[in-house]
């Protein structure tokens, strides 16, 4: 499985401004090189036969990939489903009654003890016990929401790179080409979900809500892989992993606006993305257009580092948000679980150093988000956001603490998590409001933003986002 996100390559901006300035010589803004065309430039009997031959590439490749292989869209979301099946292997064992069983005594456990360490109340409905298999069906959709944005903006190249002259001509062969892109995206989706879904332990095991809202799952037998060589008994870490699962779901259910805010940042920086393609004008240039016949030539413009992301400023900015917001909640997770489980499970403090250090690590997980979504889902200060939320259940109490969600602006930025003195204080003197119930706090906020999209709909002088009087 390739590391780059949808063929995207990390050389350096002065590498990519050169081949741009190399690229701008002669027939260089030609990206399908259209120009060898002769003085004409483009040459539309050329076009028919290009069309001609891609129709025959991509109906063979549908045969290939099966019912469903010429699916329109960015991504080809039925040939990811099959390839990523196709990595587990013929059969993926169900899971046996008795460790489903198991799966719902540790998750009814772990949410007695996490009672006592929060004022949040349990966010699943049900857990479930999940096969690999079950894991990509039931994330699937999530996915969706996350890779489509990348997927969108080097599908739309296809048209913005194409001469004035050609655009009138090139409707049929853009769509032939959106074909093939979104089978070569869902092929690479489906490597990459097929190698997750062996790795993961829980639903929100790389710190995002992945599965439907209000189920809570694991997946007993890569807990049990993760198992082997551990000084713990499989027993206790099932309960450990469902404490966290458990936690995460409470924090996800019971805080209103967090759950699209970590999918809408991801989705945000996603959509941010602006491609080079000075590489891609590059390769044309050596590609006869009668060539891609020949599925290998486009495979290797959409594979090979062709396109080139290019990281704004703001990119920058929402990357660091999300990071400092993953981190807060994996501290959070940290600090409740400890809390709850620790005394109780002596192994609990390995068992999440153990989890930190996978994480850290960028491991499987780590690699396939980078090369599904073009972004290093690393938390980088997981650690100092632990030790802001341990100071701060220890100087405020636990009220104070959980009460610090009921909206993004009262939490701590990434300056708090390297000097937490000052926000501590704040919580400490009422500068983050009342926080003697947190619940009633959500609520209240809940209620506040009804209203305020109830009155922006009756009143359409009213700006629905501000409450204020439209210019």
């Amino acid at each position: 499985m390739s590391d780059l996100p949808f063929g995207f390559s990390n050389r350096d901006d002065d590498e990519s401004g050169k081949r741009r300035d190399e690229a701008n010589g002669p027939g260089g803004n030609d990206p399908f090189g259209f120009g060898a065309a002769g003085a004409g430039g483009f040459d539309p009997s050329q076009l028919g036969q290009m069309l001609t031959q891609l129709g025959q590439m991509i109906s063979g490749m549908g045969q290939a990939t099966g019912p469903g292989g010429a699916q329109s869209g960015p991504v080809n979301y039925d040939v990811a489903k099959r390839l990523a099946r196709q990595q587990l292997g013929a059969t993926v064992a169900p899971i046996a009654a008795k460790t489903t069983s198991a799966v719902a005594d540790a998750a009814h456990l772990a949410e007695l003890w996490l009672d006592g360490a929060t004022t949040l109340p349990a966010g699943a409905s049900k857990t479930v016990a999940w096969t690999a298999n079950d894991w990509i069906e039931e994330t699937l959709p999530t996915w969706k929401r996350l890779c489509d944005p990348v997927a969108e903006q080097i599908s739309g190249m296809w048209t913005a790179q194409l001469p004035e002259e050609a655009k009138q001509f090139a409707g049929p062969m853009v769509g032939m080409l959106g074909q093939m892109g979104g089978l070569a995206f869902g092929s690479q989706l489906g490597q990459a979900l097929g190698q997750l879904a062996k790795e993961v332990l829980t639903s929100t095991d790389i710190g995002l809500p992945l599965g439907p809202a209000g189920t809570a799952a694991l997946l007993p037998t890569a807990i049990s892989a993760f198992s082997e060589g551990l000084e713990q008994p499989e027993s206790e870490i099932m309960v450990f992993l469902a404490a966290r699962e458990a936690a995460h779901q409470r924090l996800f259910g019971h805080v209103p606006w967090l759950r699209q805010q970590v999918l809408g940042a991801v989705e945000g920086y996603a959509r941010g993305i602006k491609m080079d393609f000075s590489a891609l004008e590059e390769a044309a240039q050596n590609i006869d257009p009668m060539s891609l016949s020949d599925p290998s030539k486009l495979e290797e413009l959409l594979s090979q580092g062709t396109f080139e992301p290019q990281t704004t400023p703001e990119q920058k900015q929402a990357l660091e948000r999300l990071e400092t917001l993953l981190a807060l909640i994996e501290g959070w997770v940290d600090v409740v679980v400890t809390d709850a489980v620790g005394e109780r499970l002596p192994g609990a403090g390995a068992l999440s150093e153990t989890l930190r250090r996978r994480r850290a690590s960028g491991g499987p997980a780590e690699q396939t988000f980078a090369t599904l979504v073009g972004l290093e889902l690393r938390p980088r200060k997981v650690r100092e956001a632990s030790a802001l939320w341990r100071r701060l259940t220890t100087d405020a109490g636990i009220e104070r603490r959980d009460g610090v969600w009921a909206h993004p602006d009262l939490l701590p930025d990434s300056s708090d998590l390297d000097s937490p003195a000052g926000f501590i204080d704040s919580v400490i003197g009422g500068g983050t409001g009342a926080f003697d119930d947190p619940l009633a706090q959500l609520a209240e906020t809940e209620a506040r933003e009804r209203d305020e999209a109830e009155r922006g709909k009756s009143d359409p002088d009213t700006d629905p986002n501000t409450g204020a009087d439209r210019p």
